[in-house]
């Protein structure tokens, strides 16, 4: 009963950040940057400011889906962020861009993270179904549980790793726009704010894979079955 209190905690938990950082962005994103520049154009500065050429920056759909590919060294903006000149734009596409700096210095955390995702790929597409299977068959064929539970243990590794990826790019992405004078003092404070509550969705998914883990290999053992 405690582990299923303790999931349904996590859940809560979950949606609340995920809520919270929706309504940050949402009210961020009506703050004019106050310069003119759109996230495009924060993204090509900073590049250019870094000495980073051959990155390309584009747009995609959707909210919140902005995101850096180190695979072909595209910085892909969502349309409100590429064409936003607000500060929630200007944080996002700062964020991003830390991601091509990052790839650009060999930053470790990321270059593991990168070499993780095709091993993560194909446990994200199998590993529910062969837990349930494991979890159906655990007293005969206790060995495929086991499986999932290592499937499952590389996706915790990844959520994990993911943490120092997303946190070091938002600090590169905050002391950037300070030192350009990008953000200033009435700015500055409120995409440090819109960061920060990107981050914990991070922290807290990673939290929750760990408890999950952590519950499939007590079922395994034994203790969790009851």
């Amino acid at each position: 009963m405690s582990i299923w209190i303790l999931f349904i905690g996590f859940m809560i938990l979950s949606w609340l950040v995920s809520h919270q950082l929706k309504v940050r962005f949402k009210k961020y994103s009506q703050i004019p940057l106050g310069n003119g520049m759109t996230g495009r154009d924060i993204a090509e500065r900073m590049l250019r400011d870094n000495g980073i050429t051959g990155v390309k920056i584009g747009s995609v759909n959707g909210q919140l889906t902005d995101h850096y590919n180190p695979a072909n060294h595209t910085i892909n903006l969502s349309r409100e962020v590429y064409n936003g000149t607000s500060v929630a734009a200007a944080a996002v596409a700062a964020h991003e861009t830390g991601h091509a700096i990052q790839h650009a210095d060999a930053y470790a955390w990321l270059g593991l993270r990168s070499k993780l995702v095709p091993a993560v790929s194909f446990a994200s597409r199998y590993v529910q179904w062969v837990l349930l299977a494991g979890i159906l068959l655990i007293e005969t064929f206790p060995a495929l549980i086991m499986i999932g539970i290592g499937l499952f243990a590389l996706t915790t590794l990844f959520s994990v790793i993911t943490l120092p990826v997303e946190v070091n790019a938002s600090k590169r992405a905050l002391v950037w726009l300070s030192a350009s004078g990008i953000t200033v003092s009435g700015t500055h404070d409120k995409a440090e704010d819109a960061l920060r509550w990107a981050a914990y969705t991070y922290f807290v998914a990673a939290l929750g894979s760990i408890a999950t883990l952590i519950y499939y290999l007590l079922m395994f053992t034994g203790i969790g079955r009851d």
